[in-house]
C-alpha cells in the first residue's frame, strides 16, 4: 500500500509516516498543497492523508482538483475542524472519501487507511500459497510446512509481493516502490538484507532465487 501524507507540521507528518511504515506502508511526505497534487499526478497513491490548512494550496482546492482524476486517490481529510457541519462539507462539498478530526487515536487512523485501500481495490486473494508456504493476509500470518513464522512488517510485504507474482520475477525497482518509499536510496542494501533475513526464515533450501536482472522470485 502507497500512502501520501500532506501535512505540513513537520514533526506529525514524520509521526505520522514513521507509524504507517512499520505497518508495512510505503509512505511520502508533501508538506504544501502544490505539491501534495503534484506527487498525487505522478505517483498512484492507494490513499492521501490531506490537512485542510495546507500552504501554497488549501486541502480543499487539493481535494477538488484531484476529484476530477480519472482514477484519483482515496482521500482521508486530517484536521481540526471537526465539527458535524465541518465533516458534511467535507465529504460532500468536497468530495472526501473519509474525515478524521485531529487529536486522534493513531490506531483508529490507521484501521481508516486500511479501510479506504480495500475500498479503492478489488479484494486481492487473502490467503496465497508457493509449495510448503502460505501466507494469510488478513490474519497477517505466514506458515511454512504448518510452522508459523514471525516476519517483520517488511520481510511479510516482501514476502507477498513474491508470492503474488506466482513465479515470475519481481525486480528490485518494484520491491523499492512498493515495499519502502520514495526515501530509501535504491544504492542501499535494505532490499538485499531484507531478503537475507527472509530466506533465513524460510529455511534451506531456499525458494527465493535471485534473477539475472537483479530481482528476485519464488521456486517450489
Amino acid at each position: 500500500m502507497r500512502v501520501l501524507v500532506a501535512e505540513d507540521h513537520r514533526v506529525l507528518a514524520r509521526t505520522i509516516a514513521t507509524g504507517l511504515r512499520r505497518e508495512a506502508m510505503a509512505v511520502d511526505i508533501a508538506p504544501a498543497g502544490d505539491e501534495a497534487e503534484r506527487m498525487c499526478l505522478l505517483t498512484a497513491y492507494d490513499v492521501l492523508i490531506l490537512d485542510r490548512d495546507l500552504p501554497v494550496l488549501s486541502g480543499d482546492e487539493v481535494c477538488r482538483r484531484l476529484r476530477e482524476l480519472v482514477d484519483p486517490p482515496q482521500i482521508l481529510m486530517l484536521t481540526a475542524a471537526g465539527t458535524l457541519s465541518d465533516k458534511v462539507y467535507g465529504l460532500t462539498t468536497l468530495g472526501a472519501d473519509d474525515y478524521l478530526a485531529k487529536p486522534f487515536d493513531f490506531g483508529e487512523l490507521v484501521a481508516r487507511v486500511r479501510a479506504l485501500s480495500r475500498r479503492a481495490h478489488r479484494p486481492a486473494a487473502t490467503v496465497l500459497r508457493s509449495g510448503s508456504i502460505t501466507l494469510d493476509d488478513t490474519r497477517h500470518e505466514v506458515s511454512v510446512e504448518g510452522r508459523q513464522l514471525e516476519l517483520t512488517p517488511k520481510e511479510f510485504a516482501v514476502l507477498r509481493l513474491l508470492l503474488a507474482a506466482r513465479g515470475a520475477a519481481v525486480q528490485h525497482d518494484e520491491l523499492v516502490r512498493t515495499v519502502w518509499d520514495e526515501y530509501l536510496d535504491p544504492r542501499t542494501g535494505a532490499v538485499r538484507a531484507t531478503v537475507s533475513r527472509l530466506r533465513g526464515k524460510l529455511g534451506d533450501p531456499s525458494v527465493i532465487v535471485a534473477d539475472r536482472q537483479g530481482g528476485y522470485r519464488l521456486c517450489d
